[in-house]
């Protein structure tokens, strides 16, 4: 009787990981969108700055060249979806504010990278890019995660190319599960050495780096930057999750993986 009540937890801890990790179902006509594309990051930007990431300059140069396009949303003050990936503004445009403290009028106003290039607004990217081989879209996490989820959740409506969104905050790809289950959605993760640096310790930056609230959100694939994965993650993809890798600078990051965000080289735009 004992070994069989010792046995109970025991079986508790080997399945409560895998139930943890599992992905969500994804269908095999929207594995095969994803699956196998190489996927600009940020845009085909270059190593010199003279095309900026997150243009569209760089957005327009990918769709034409065939590529698949990765790019970030977030919030200006007053409430209107740009593309742009740091929280500050510090390193692209060379102005110390958030985005989020200023209007779209002000962010506007600004230029990426000492070019002639704007923040451009979400709705003019996906007007800018039809005919790209398929869409990544990173809600950044921030103060107005839900806004900025139904926000881009509408916008996406009205575009017509193959699209799936991520994001490295559990919550934001969890809206999504729930409030637009028919569009895939990934979870982005990095090593724990990345969220100690970025302030994420203890118990939640081992939890996400193992990916182990999958539970909230269960992502069709996870994004994970390229070196070493945890166990608990290459148990998610063996489990079904695409296993996508950011970001590549070389062709032989390909092996193993479902799909690549890339930069600074020209891979082949498909390689499954």
């Amino acid at each position: 009787m004992n070994r069989k009540l010792l046995a109970i937890p025991m079986l508790a801890a080997a399945v409560l990981p895998v139930w943890a990790v599992a992905p969500g179902h994804i269908s095999r006509r929207q594995r095969a969108i994803f699956r196998g594309v190489n996927y600009a990051h940020r845009g085909l930007h270059t190593r010199d700055k003279s095309v900026p990431e997150n243009s569209l300059a760089a957005f327009r140069r990918a769709a034409r060249e065939g590529y698949g396009i990765e790019l970030d949303v977030q919030l200006s003050r007053d409430g209107e979806v740009v593309v742009f990936h740091d929280d500050t503004l510090d390193r692209v445009c060379g102005v110390h504010a958030r985005v989020g403290d200023l209007s779209f009028a002000e962010l506007e106003k600004l230029r990426l990278c000492g070019t002639d290039e704007q923040i451009p607004l979400f709705s003019e990217v996906l007007a800018s890019i039809r005919g790209c081989e398929a869409l990544i879209v990173e809600l950044k996490n921030g103060p107005r995660n839900r806004e900025l989820c139904e926000k881009t959740c509408a916008l996406l409506e009205n575009y017509h190319g193959n699209v799936c969104i991520e994001s490295f905050n559990p919550m934001i790809v969890a809206w999504f599960r729930f409030h637009a289950p028919d569009l895939v959605r990934g979870q982005l993760a990095t090593s724990r050495k990345d969220y100690r640096e970025s302030g994420v310790t203890g118990v939640k930056a081992f939890l996400l780096h193992s990916t182990l609230l999958n539970f909230l959100a269960r992502p069709q694939f996870v994004a994970y930057r390229i070196g070493y994965q945890p166990p608990l993650v290459r148990l998610c993809t063996a489990l079904g999750a695409l296993n996508i890798g950011w970001t590549s600078h070389e062709p032989r990051n390909e092996k193993g993986r479902d799909a690549v965000i890339f930069e600074f080289y020209r891979p082949r735009q498909r390689y499954l």
